[in-house]
Formats: C-alpha cells, sequence, structure tokens
C-alpha cells in the first residue's frame, strides 16, 4: 500500500502514537507523518504509506489551517495549557475587538518566530525540550514564518471573574510555524501574558476534517479496507507539477536513474508510467535529472 492517508488525530495522543497504532492496524512498517500535532491539538495529520515517505517534505510545505483559542491573562511555560503557569495579570477591562484586530494584522504576513522551549527544535544536537526539563536555558535560533491568514472568528469572550479574555480564531500558515508562539505574540502586542488556550488543525497537506479516517475504532481486520477508501495517490504531495506519461523506453531509463531530454519547461515534472507516479524530475540546463524517485509505488494495493 502506497500512498497518502489523511488521518484524525484525537486530543491525547501524539502523533508517533498515531503513526504506531497505523503501523499495527496495516502490518506495515514503513509510515511516516508530515507535522507533528500536541497531544492537546487534535486535526488533520497526513500520514505517508510505502514509498509515499519519499513526498513528505512535499506535503510540509503545502501549509496548513487552524482554529483555536487564545486566551489572554496568563502565561505558562509551555504556551498552551499543558505547562505550569509562570505570570498572570488580571484583565480589569476587556479589549476592543478592534484593538484584538490589529494585533492579529500585525502578526499577518511575513514574521520570525523564537521556537518556544518546549518544542522538538534542536540547538547544539539536543531538543528545546530537553533543555527545559532540565532546568536549562539556552539561546533559540529565530525562525522565518508566514501567516498568509489571521482573524477573529468570534467576538472575543471577557470572564470578569476570573479577569480573562479569550479569543476564536483561524491562521493559515506556512510550515514550521507554532501556533503556540502566535498565541503569545497576540498577548504581547496587546502587552499582556497570553496562552492558546485550544487548537484544532483543520486542514494539512491539502486535506481537510471530512477526509480523515479516525482509527479509533479500527480492527486489524477492518483498517485495511478503511485504510483503502481513504488512501490518496502519492501525486497529491505535488498538485502544482505538470505531469508527464513516459513512454516505454523514458520509463526504462528512469528505471536506470537516467537523465531525460522532455519537450517541456517546467522547472519540475511528475512522471508517470502505468498510471503511478514514479519519479520527479528537476530540469538542470535544459536536461531533466532525477530529483525524488518513487520507483517502488504501487498504488493502493501491493502484494507483499
Amino acid at each position: 500500500m502506497d500512498g497518502i492517508l489523511p488521518v484524525y488525530k484525537p486530543v491525547g495522543m501524539t502523533s508517533a502514537d498515531v503513526v504506531a497504532k497505523c503501523r499495527w492496524l496495516l502490518h506495515m512498517r514503513r509510515i511516516g507523518h508530515s507535522g507533528t500535532l500536541d497531544p492537546s491539538v487534535d486535526g488533520v495529520l497526513p500520514l505517508a504509506l510505502g514509498a509515499a515517505t519519499k513526498a513528505v517534505p512535499a506535503l510540509m510545505t503545502l501549509g496548513k489551517t487552524y482554529t483555536g483559542e487564545i486566551t489572554l491573562g496568563f502565561a505558562t511555560e509551555t504556551e498552551d495549557l499543558d505547562g505550569a503557569e509562570i505570570k498572570r495579570v488580571r484583565l480589569q477591562t476587556a479589549f476592543s475587538t478592534e484593538a484584538i484586530d490589529q494585533a492579529l494584522a500585525k502578526l499577518t504576513g511575513e514574521i520570525i518566530q523564537i521556537p518556544p522551549m518546549y518544542s522538538a527544535v534542536k540547538v547544539n544536537g539536543r531538543r528545546l525540550y530537553q533543555y527545559a526539563r532540565a532546568g536549562e536555558t539556552v539561546e533559540r535560533p529565530q525562525r522565518h514564518a508566514h501567516i498568509y491568514a489571521f482573524a477573529r472568528t468570534a467576538a472575543p469572550v471577557f470572564t470578569a471573574a476570573d479577569g480573562v479574555q479569550t479569543i476564536r480564531f483561524s491562521a493559515q500558515v506556512s510550515k514550521g510555524t507554532y501556533i503556540r508562539t502566535l498565541a503569545v505574540d497576540v498577548g504581547r502586542q496587546l502587552g499582556v501574558p497570553a496562552v492558546m488556550s485550544q487548537l484544532t488543525r483543520i486542514a494539512s497537506g491539502g486535506f481537510t476534517l471530512d477526509q480523515t479516517l479516525d482509527l479509533r475504532e479500527l480492527t486489524q481486520e477492518t483498517a485495511p479496507a478503511a485504510a483503502a477508501a481513504h488512501l490518496r495517490p502519492i501525486e497529491y504531495a505535488y498538485p502544482d507539477l505538470p505531469q508527464v506519461a513516459l513512454t516505454e523506453a523514458q520509463y526504462q531509463a528512469v528505471l536506470n536513474g537516467k537523465w531525460l531530454t522532455l519537450n517541456e519547461t517546467a522547472p519540475r515534472l511528475a512522471l508517470f508510467a502505468e498510471g503511478l507516479l514514479k519519479a520527479v524530475y528537476r530540469a538542470e540546463n535544459g536536461i531533466y535529472r532525477p530529483d525524488v524517485m518513487f520507483l517502488a509505488n504501487a498504488g493502493a494495493v501491493k502484494e507483499e
């Protein structure tokens, strides 16, 4: 079985847990995912099965869309509700919708983020969360992110008794964006501590929530058919590449890793044989050379 399987990750499971369960259900080892979701976050998690694991980098470039909630008035060490509270400023009055909308607008477009200490970013060979758990601090690298859209989805809610205000939002972002940090930055724009209090990824890798497969109710008997029904071909990771059907002679050349002279002008091409994606080739000096190979791609059904 080779292809991309959009699955639903529930709250409480790690992305690695989802991969492990899918491996058990489908009796497959070669499965990867295209973007970690924290245990407290639910939503779309595209899995790459079999030969499709080579397409994970391409899947990750397709962007992600989230809905969630930001709470103004306190902050935690993890920037979400999983961590210990580190600061609280009781809000005496609510921020206006205009002030909130201006804060969101300022964080739209090309921005620079500093990853949270509780993240998997590596510094000097160690994950940041390893430093954090050991009580150590380290200089964190800046990361560029693009926020394509960031907006409220409902009227803000002010709770005077608790001195907090919540903001429901949607955000469409590039790979590598930390929504937790984006929530904290909203608070910084408004001059108060903030935390990401809820998050759902509603789209990733070109897939939406209604296209996902929920693994929780599946068994090893029912999973193969359910997965085959939801499986999408590898070319879903390359929606913008022109597709070229190879002649038999061209396919033999591709099988041997040879360069091709093609009557095409695009910088990259998706090459097909027998109706299946077999390679992505890149133009170089007027000739196309191998970029990513999918020679083992057998589609939805693969004989063991």
